[in-house]
């Protein structure tokens, strides 16, 4: 009798990694968010020069993306990934200790250029270690952990500031040790991946033959110079940044100037109040990108391919999202606006998976370069979102609703844009 064949399952563990990671990434973002306000009072800020922090993050996470994803084509997602998280993980905690205006946009610049590497990286990780069959259903859960990481930061983050007392039992730290203990996360985590993790399955130990049989072998990067050539030439490239773009400018609002948002147009909340509500969105976000995943194999028979599913998810995901916004601004009770705000956050991200799964499958040994110039194209829209929303506020006497149209607007914009994506194509060949 011939001896059963034992089936490692190491790609659980790059999984893990993944997710816990996009936690990081998401709580080290979005936590200034809840201590803006904190931070303005204590710097002396007004709301456009906190824009500029904001921004700056924005704007040095879109320059570094190709050429995060370049380094990682060219040297492997390990040393990249080490290196990256424990230079955003310097710069978060040196976020806390800002002492000026200048002090604090130059953190957030090197913070955005850190964690400019890390999803290009993480997908090039999951291009070597999946199958394509089970990439999306890990991009869903990847984003559900990467949203939800930043949805409950608002509470944690409220928690950890929160005075002690009769009616609290909050920590009642300054935000500069709020900054120092997620920093500190992220240096912990740089060094357990840099030693457990192997670029390829077959340089890892425990990688059994039939792993590495279910996986298949992957596509070893070939020359190391960006394919500008390939990358301009393809129309469904140019709408995969389009969509990014246009997603990102909508979705930067839940991340930056959401808790200023519900602080001004529902005065009557509490503290507690509003930082539940500002979970709201990326709550909502992440069970998008969860029911993506877990439905595009069912979806995929449906419609008859993948690229097909991913086509109907976004246009009727990013269309339904706007449609949601618009519905919000009709809505004059706290609950039920931000409720529909969440289900636009949740229609948005159905397209999510399936953006970085055409980033893959599209891409091939490109997978580095166009996962990283696409998700460039989004954090220009992230960039400009957080500084016209203070600009347009100061042209408007404070009217939130042409900001909202706005973002309605971008969403509508993108499910267009994915009507001409086509992720059969391939770069590569």
């Amino acid at each position: 009798m011939m001896p059963r064949m034992v089936t490692s399952n190491i790609r659980r563990g790059v999984l893990f990694f993944a997710l816990t990671l996009a936690i990081i990434t998401y709580v080290d973002r979005v936590c200034i968010s809840q201590a803006a306000p904190r931070m303005q009072e204590d710097l002396g800020l007004t709301k456009i020069q906190m824009g500029y922090a904001f921004t700056a993050f924005g704007w040095a996470y879109a320059l570094f993306e190709i050429p995060g994803g370049w380094l990682g084509d060219r040297i492997g997602p390990r040393k990249v990934l080490m290196r990256v998280v424990g230079m955003w993980s310097i710069f978060t905690v040196a976020t806390g200790w800002s002492w000026n205006l200048v002090s604090l946009v130059v953190c957030r610049f090197f913070f955005g250029v850190g964690e400019a590497g890390c999803f290009p990286n993480i997908t090039k990780a999951f291009a070597h270690w999946f199958p394509a069959s089970e990439r999306v259903k890990a991009q869903g859960i990847l984003w559900l952990s990467a949203r939800w990481g930043g949805a409950f930061t608002p509470l944690l983050v409220g928690w950890m500031l929160a005075s002690g007392g009769e009616d609290t039992f909050g920590l009642g730290l300054h935000y500069r040790w709020v900054f120092l203990i997620f920093g500190l996360l992220g240096v912990l985590w740089a060094l357990m991946f840099y030693r457990w993790f192997r670029d390829y399955p077959k340089d890892h130990p425990g990688v059994s033959a039939a792993e590495l049989a279910i996986i298949g072998e992957p596509q070893a990067s070939s020359g190391h110079s960006m394919p500008w050539g390939k990358l301009l030439a393809s129309r469904t490239v140019w709408m995969l940044w389009a969509q990014y773009f246009f997603m990102s400018y909508a979705w930067y609002f839940y991340i930056t100037w959401f808790p200023t948002y519900l602080k001004e147009q529902f005065s009557s909340l509490d503290d507690m109040q509003r930082s539940l509500l500002a979970c709201v969105p990326l709550f909502f976000g992440g069970i998008g990108s969860m029911l993506a995943g877990l439905l595009s194999a069912r979806l995929d028979l449906w419609f008859g391919s993948i690229a097909r599913t991913r086509r109907w998810l976004g246009v009727l995901g990013m269309g339904a999202a706007g449609v949601m916004l618009l519905i919000s601004m009709q809505l004059h009770t706290p609950v039920a606006s931000v409720l529909a705000i969440g289900l636009a956050a949740l229609c948005s991200d159905l397209a999510m998976p399936g953006a970085w799964g055409a980033c893959m499958d599209v891409g091939g040994r490109h997978t580095g370069a166009l996962s990283g110039s696409m998700n460039m194209m989004g954090q220009i829209g992230g960039a400009i979102a957080p500084m016209a929303v203070p600009l347009l506020l100061a042209a408007t006497n404070n009217n939130w609703a042409l900001n909202l149209g706005l973002f309605a607007l971008s969403y509508f914009l993108g499910a267009i844009c994915w009507v001409f994506i086509n992720s059969d194509e391939r770069l590569h060949e």
